[in-house]
């Protein structure tokens, strides 16, 4: 017979027995294990167990077991995977820097840098004081995911981790099974689904099922054993008809039976309001072939013997997953009109199917030499890194991660047929960032499949996806709102924050320079060279770390730049420097200032993100205007006559300083206009026809949610150059047939 044939059906995972435990538990079984490593690389790990051996002597386990037995039992579980020597050391002492009290000096000296700093990776930030228990645990998976992102084998020693300590859950108080449960089935299981790992995801999510909701993991187990028995020998009869099918091709094969775990059954009853009798698919086979040929051959032969279900085909060969994942998806239906799946893949892509990542050592201890499988997941720790580089707050990066977890990919082209997988939801700012990150920064449009459309929209699969670009354009706020990777979340951000700062430090220059001449001192000195010990007073005078910093405060309005300006003033004169009297008497009191005077500063639209226009009262160039240093929000622009702005003017006097209107404003402003209207067909065409020829772009248009009367409101926010052009737009409007009144819409209280 030319196919070998898996005669028991068994679960997609399970638990291990007593007896396994047992056997993990005693280092013997640990090096009968470790055949693969020389004798020089066993006597290290042995040198680690000692080690953690001594570190733990004392310790029990919930079930009165030694303590040492939990780390035998992981390294055991890394062996299965073929990790080298120092991933099996660190496995053995991946607690005694948590638990025991030694140092990561202390085991740099005696097991070396490597060893330390993957035992450092997997060690928790108990020590550290935060102030909840959601931030605490974002900050130890921070670190562990990027020093998983570094180095693989601190993920695959966490997942060995966790799986030991899920298996002995029932030793644990039951109050503490529905947090670790579910922290496993929301965090753990993903990582490891989403770096290939398909063994350890499935063993996982039933043994968080198992623990998280105990009466229905046992009734729906007692129904699949029923289930089971009754199938039987539907089972067996397409087993013998496809193997003879085979044999007759003459395709060397290795047909396995397999079955859906509970938890999967279970989700998908839940998901789809299913009863156990509805879910169909709970069987099927995985087909192991020689070559990759084979599996296309394969496939057509099994479409001869029973006919597919249509739109249940995945080639995962041509287009794999993003975690490295190949195979042939077919479900037919079988005898009886039951549905069953097939997949198909070689002996290479089964390794990589069951193991993911892990596969590297597995290919590197049968095939010493062989780079296959060594790139599978970098991608995605790669962007670990490429986010934690701009997100340093923990929970916001722990937000990025878990997006990024649950991918259930759609794939796209780039123009030059390029395949890229994308998260479902994912948009085209998704997939510009995806590209690089310039291209986002500078993304303006988009072709899908040769149609303009917006950047928002949503990608489907076999989309050929093209980006039009600009080197003008920058990131918009507003983009946050629908992007759905970490990446482009953390890219529009880190660039926001960046040019904010760039410019609240330009702004704070400026007024601080401003406030200095107010001093009498024309030139504000330089941060470094001679006038360096002046900074450095000022620096400890304000708390700041350095000058930009300290400018970036003045800009946003943290600091007062006539407080800064005098305190610098004063640090001058100490060291000899006369202020201008001159100076003084133009900058201080030409304009009838008080001694607070900060200087005035010139707006002309280009300020970006440091300057904010307010909305309460859309200040044009023309109108008489004030300006507010919020705290943190940077300079606020308010018209004088702004009842906002006033009440602002007599709480906190001292925020405010001059500004005035350049003589040539680089942009459009916002303004509001309320049109009223004699209500009839087409009137509001008529309207924006008016706008449109009076040059004024409509940016908003407010209608009410009350019925429409004889004479009704229209209210109108447009872009105008001044004040000048929003009176030709007034006229324009008022001309307009069916128009009653048009003005400006100011403020209450204005």
């Amino acid at each position: 017979m030319s196919s070998t044939v898996a005669t028991a059906f068994a679960p997609e995972s399970a638990s291990s027995t007593p007896a396994q435990s047992a056997a993990a538990a005693s280092f013997a079984g640990l090096v009968d294990k470790m055949d693969y490593l020389s004798a020089a690389e066993v006597e290290m790990v042995r040198q680690a167990y000692r080690f953690a051996d001594a570190a733990h002597l004392g310790q029990m386990r919930k079930n009165g077991d030694p303590y040492i037995t939990h780390p035998i039992a992981v390294a055991a579980m890394c062996t299965e995977w073929k990790l080298d020597a120092q991933a099996l050391m660190a496995a053995l002492m991946h607690d005694v820097l948590e638990d025991c009290g030694v140092t990561k000096q202390e085991m740099i000296e005696r097991f070396g840098a490597p060893v330390a700093e993957l035992v450092d990776g997997l060690t928790k930030l108990d020590k550290l004081e935060f102030d909840t228990r959601e931030q605490n645990q974002a900050e130890s998976f921070r670190k562990m995911l990027l020093a998983m992102a570094r180095d693989v084998r601190v993920i695959l020693i966490k997942l060995a981790d966790r799986t030991h300590n899920m298996r002995t859950m029932g030793d644990m108080p039951p109050s503490k099974w529905g947090r670790i449960s579910s922290e496993t089935l929301e965090i753990y299981a993903p990582i490891a689904h989403r770096l290939g790992l398909n063994h350890t995801y499935r063993e996982l999510q039933d043994l968080a099922f198992r623990f998280l909701h105990p009466w229905r993991y046992e009734v729906l187990g007692k129904a699949l054993n029923k289930s089971r028995g009754r199938r039987k020998d539907l089972i067996s009869r397409v087993r013998h008809e496809v193997e003879a099918a085979f044999e007759k091709h003459g395709l060397q094969v290795r047909i396995m039976g397999r079955e859906k775990t509970l938890y999967s059954v279970y989700h998908k009853m839940d998901l789809k309001h299913l009863s156990f009798s509805q879910v169909t698919d709970i069987y099927g086979f995985r087909i192991v072939l020689p070559e990759l040929t084979d599996c296309y051959t394969a496939l057509g032969l099994l479409h001869q013997i029973y006919k597919p279900l249509p739109g249940k085909f995945r080639d995962y060969i041509a287009i794999p997953k993003v975690n490295g994942y190949q195979s042939l998806h077919t479900t037919l239906v079988g005898p009886f009109g039951t549905n069953i799946e097939f997949q198909l893949r070689t002996h290479p892509m089964d390794v990589v199917a069951e193991s993911g990542v892990a596969a590297h050592w597995l290919y590197k201890a049968s095939e010493p030499g062989s780079a296959t499988s060594q790139s599978l997941g970098t991608q995605w720790l790669q962007s670990l890194l490429d986010i934690q580089q701009e997100t340093h707050d923990a929970a916001e990066f722990w937000d990025h991660v878990k997006i990024d977890l649950f991918p259930d990919a759609v794939y796209v082209f780039t123009p030059k047929s390029k395949i890229m997988a994308m998260p479902r939801g994912a948009t085209v700012m998704d997939f510009a960032y995806a590209i690089h990150s310039d291209v986002g920064h500078r993304a303006i449009a988009a072709k899908i499949n040769g149609e303009q459309m917006p950047l928002r929209s949503e990608l489907n699969n076999g989309d050929v996806v093209e980006v039009v670009t600009s080197p003008h354009a920058q990131p918009n706020p507003a983009w946050l709102g629908f992007v759905k990777t970490g990446r482009a979340r953390s890219k529009i951000r880190h660039y926001l924050k960046t040019v904010a700062h760039d410019e609240s430090r330009a702004l704070g220059l400026r007024m601080l320079s401003q406030a200095l001449r107010a001093e009498g001192i024309s030139e504000l000195p330089d941060a470094d060279g001679e006038h360096k010990p002046i900074w450095d007073k000022l620096l400890r005078f304000t708390g700041n770390r350095n000058a930009d910093e300290l400018l970036a405060d003045i800009g946003m309005g943290r600091r007062i730049a006539s407080m800064v300006g005098k305190k610098m003033a004063v640090l001058l004169t100490e060291t000899g420097m006369k202020p201008d009297l001159l100076l003084i008497s133009t900058e201080r009191y030409a304009s009838g200032q008080e001694s607070e005077a900060q200087g005035v500063v010139t707006l002309d639209g280009s300020e970006g993100l440091s300057v904010q226009y307010a909305s309460c009262c859309h200040p044009i160039p023309g109108d008489r205007i004030t300006g507010y240093l919020g705290r943190g929000e940077g300079l606020v622009v308010h018209t004088d006559d702004c009842p906002v702005g006033r009440r602002l003017l007599d709480r906190d006097r001292e925020r405010f300083l001059e500004v005035e209107w350049a003589d040539e404003p680089v942009r459009p402003f916002e303004s509001a206009v309320v049109v009223t209207v004699t209500n009839g067909k087409g009137v509001l065409a008529r309207v924006a026809a008016a706008l449109a020829a009076a040059e004024a772009d409509i940016t908003h248009v407010d209608m009410g949610m009350e019925p429409a009367q004889t004479a009704t409101d229209l209210k109108f926010s447009i872009a105008v150059r001044d004040r000048v052009h929003l009176a030709d737009v007034l006229r324009s409007l008022k001309r307009t047939p069916s128009v009653l009144k048009a003005q400006r819409l100011r403020p209450r209280g204005a």
